[in-house]
Formats: structure tokens, C-alpha cells, sequence
């Protein structure tokens, strides 16, 4: 079993993971509810309850309010859910250790960006198959870089660097499928249940405008927007087998 308190990415060894946002004032009085501390609250309860406790009355009882009071801030509990994936992803841009350009090297940026994502998982281990299930803002938005802004940054950052843009698309791809199917199982190996209960909905298109503001999602979009499931898994699998040889041959040569 790992110590988490030697594991640089758990709340642990960066002392101690604090709700993002706090639900009650430092003085304990009391004060208007508005979206964002309706969403810190829904976080900090999940984190402590999991998904399946989370209803609109309990959160409301956490909060101290009728849970009809919730309906101002969030339209639904699926708008809820949103919410929280959202403030969630949202703490990357809080974490000093993670850019959102790169500053010394693609190399460090995704690494950086990776740690990131895990002290993310590990924080909020219940919280994170959200991350993964939600609808993304598009169909080809991949988890958990979920965001515009995010994608945007990435495919910046690594065409920037000298990357075509199909590579830069590819690596995307790569990237996140290898951040989300070992971190579900990492949250998993804890106890997590990762198979969700909510209802399904499918991803729509960004609607007109959408995509103005960020100029190399928009060029791209016909690329991200490919199905490549199928050779994504292949060269994963090539690329195990290839690892799995290597130490293979290095085993022999002990």
C-alpha cells in the first residue's frame, strides 16, 4: 500500500485539501447563498457522502436552507452536477505548479498539467467519475480536460512547440485517454465506485460563436471531431507490449 503522506500529489503530503470554496464564513455567520458557494457546498458534500447521497434536500440541510432555496442558483440537479465537475477542473487554475502556457519545455508543461489532474483525482476521488461521465462542452472535448480553455492551452502549447496539427491532435488524444482510464482506476483502487446512476446525455455542438475566442480548437475542430477509438486503442497497445519487451529483454539480461 502507498503512503499518501509520500505520495506528492495526495492532499496529504500538500497539507490537507481544503473545500474550494469555503461554505461557511471564518466568523461562523451567516450569509447570502450565491452559485459558488452553492457548488463548494455540493463538492465538500460529495467528497464526504458521495454521489449517490447528493439530493437538493441534503445539500440544502448542509447548507442550512431549504433545498427549493438551491433552485435560484442551479436549475437541476444535473445543472448541479455540472456545476461541480466545472468548479472542480476549475482548480487547475489555482494550482501554482501547473501552467497554463509552457514555460520550460512542452515536456514539463504536460507533466506538470498531469500532476495536476491527479491532485484533482486524489482531492476529490468521489468527485472525479463526474469528471469523467459528464457531457464535455463539445463531442470532441475529451476528459478530463474538459474545458475550452484548456484544450485551447494544450493545442497551443504543443503546436507552438513545433507540433503539426494532426500531431498535436493525436497527442491529445493519447494524453487524455492515458490521464483518465489510469486515474478512474487509481480513484477506483479507493474505494470509488466509478459506474454512474445519473441519467445519459449526449454532448451537443458548441452553439455559433462559441468557438471565437479560441482560435486553435476552432481550426482544428474537424480533426478532433474524427473518431479515432478504435487505432488510439491499438497503438496504446502497441506501445504496452513494446514496454512490456524492453523489460522483458531486461530481465534476461539480469
Amino acid at each position: 500500500m502507498v503512503d499518501d503522506a509520500q505520495d506528492p500529489d495526495t492532499p496529504e503530503a500538500r497539507g490537507g485539501a481544503a473545500a474550494p470554496i469555503a461554505t461557511v464564513p471564518p466568523d461562523g455567520s451567516r450569509r447570502p447563498l450565491d452559485r459558488r458557494r452553492v457548488l463548494g457546498a455540493a463538492v465538500s458534500f460529495i467528497d464526504e457522502h458521495g454521489i449517490e447521497a447528493l439530493t437538493m434536500r441534503r445539500l440544502g440541510s448542509h447548507l442550512g436552507v431549504e433545498g427549493m432555496a438551491l433552485y435560484r442558483h442551479v436549475t437541476s440537479r444535473e445543472g448541479l452536477l455540472d456545476g461541480v465537475v466545472e468548479t472542480v477542473v476549475d482548480e487547475l487554475y489555482g494550482d501554482p505548479d501547473v501552467f497554463l502556457e509552457p514555460r520550460h519545455g512542452w515536456q514539463d508543461y504536460l507533466q506538470r498539467l498531469a500532476h495536476g489532474v491527479r491532485r484533482i483525482a486524489l482531492a476529490h476521488p468521489a468527485v472525479f467519475p463526474l469528471v469523467a461521465t459528464r457531457p464535455p462542452a463539445a463531442p470532441w472535448v475529451r476528459p478530463p480536460l474538459r474545458s475550452l480553455r484548456w484544450l485551447e492551452s494544450f493545442l497551443d502549447a504543443l503546436t507552438g512547440s513545433g507540433f503539426s496539427d494532426a500531431a498535436a491532435v493525436a497527442a491529445y488524444r493519447a494524453y487524455t485517454g492515458f490521464l483518465l482510464g489510469h486515474l478512474l482506476l487509481e480513484v477506483s483502487a479507493r474505494g470509488v465506485p466509478i459506474s454512474s446512476h445519473d441519467e445519459e446525455a449526449d454532448a451537443a455542438s458548441p452553439p455559433p460563436g462559441a468557438l471565437d475566442g479560441y482560435p486553435h480548437v476552432r481550426r482544428l475542430e474537424p480533426l478532433l471531431s474524427e473518431d479515432e477509438s478504435a487505432a488510439e486503442f491499438e497503438e496504446a497497445l502497441e506501445e504496452l507490449l513494446e514496454r512490456l519487451e524492453r523489460i522483458l529483454r531486461e530481465s534476461r539480461r539480469g
